[in-house]
This record gives C-alpha cells, sequence and structure tokens, in this order.
C-alpha cells in the first residue's frame, strides 16, 4: 500500500515560485484527496464537494500568492478547514432556499434566457420576410421548413420540376430571405 503524502509544503513553493508542472502535479494530487474528504466526512454529493473544494481551493491559492501562508508543513490542514469552512456556507446557502423540483425545472440560464430571446426575435423577422415573399416562393420555401430533410427529388416531384430548377429556386428564395432577414435585423 502506497503512503499518502501529508506535508504539501512543496505545493506552496511551487505556486510561489511559478513553478506550474510541479504543482498542477501535487494540485492533482490533492484535490481529489479534499473531495474525498468533504464526502466521506461531512457526508456532502460528490458535486457539492468538486464546488466546495473548487473554492476553497482559490481562496487558500490568494492566501499563499499573499504570502500569508505562516508555516508550509500544515498546508494541508489549511486545505481541509478552508474544504470543511466552505462546504458548511455551501450547505447554510443550499438550505436556505428551498425551490420545489418543478421551479427549479423551469429556471433557466442567463445565457440561455439571452439565446431564447433571439430565438424568438428571429422567428419573428423570418415570418415578417416570409410575408414579403410571392405565394408561390412561400409555398416551396414553407415545403422545406416543413419538411427539412425533403431531398431535391422529393421536392422535383412534389412541384413538377427538375433538380435543377429546385436547388436554384431554393437557393434564390433563401437569398431573398437572409437579405431580408439583415435589413429586418438592423432597423
Amino acid at each position: 500500500m502506497t503512503k499518502s503524502k501529508v506535508d504539501y509544503s512543496d505545493l506552496v513553493e511551487a505556486l510561489q515560485q511559478g513553478d506550474e508542472n510541479k504543482a498542477r502535479d501535487l494540485i492533482n494530487e490533492i484535490i481529489p484527496r479534499l473531495e474525498d474528504y468533504l464526502c466521506v466526512v461531512m457526508n456532502a454529493k460528490r458535486t457539492a464537494a468538486r464546488e466546495c473544494v473548487q473554492q476553497a481551493f482559490l481562496d487558500v491559492f490568494e492566501q499563499i500568492r499573499k504570502d500569508k501562508i505562516k508555516e508550509n508543513k500544515y498546508i494541508f490542514s489549511y486545505f481541509i478547514k478552508s474544504c470543511r469552512h466552505e462546504y458548511l456556507r455551501y450547505s447554510k446557502r443550499e438550505h436556505k432556499f428551498k425551490y420545489e423540483e418543478e421551479a427549479l425545472n423551469n429556471l433557466y440560464e442567463p445565457e440561455e434566457q439571452i439565446k431564447n430571446l433571439l430565438d424568438k426575435e428571429r422567428q419573428r423577422i423570418l415570418k415578417e420576410c416570409l410575408e414579403e415573399l410571392q405565394e408561390k416562393s412561400k409555398t416551396f420555401i414553407e415545403y422545406f421548413i416543413d419538411k427539412p430533410d425533403a431531398t431535391t427529388e422529393e421536392a422535383k416531384e412534389e412541384f413538377g420540376l427538375t433538380g435543377a430548377n429546385v436547388r436554384t429556386r431554393k437557393s434564390r428564395i433563401l437569398s431573398r430571405l437572409h437579405h431580408c432577414y439583415k435589413r429586418k435585423s438592423n432597423e
């Protein structure tokens, strides 16, 4: 059985001296141990443990960077305490806000909210541009919108055109829609 390392004073020195390779190796060794500590001793879920260890590590790293660590040989103990305190803060925050599971499922991240708004705006503009098309062109392109996997062969049979005419008409209509969209999105 291999003996687990307890003295991580090398990590403090590596971080202070900018030895990235040595620091990375030691960090890759210490982080799983800290996560396991929170899971076993504090009964944390694995995701919560990862989150808390990451935050605690950032806090300790800041202390190392500011040269606030007095005894390098006790850095592992310092990490343990920081992780434990971070988990207790995390646990307190989690229990402060109790939501129903269904309410949580309807929450969106800010980037998703922006994406949804943009998608709605794009749909509105596309609808306006479709309305500007002649009825024949509108019917033609709506066929491809309704059946995105439709082949040229299927469209050829549907509209009584040659394959080349289907591709040309589709290309021209898409070009008109593209220019209309650019014009309307800049208004």
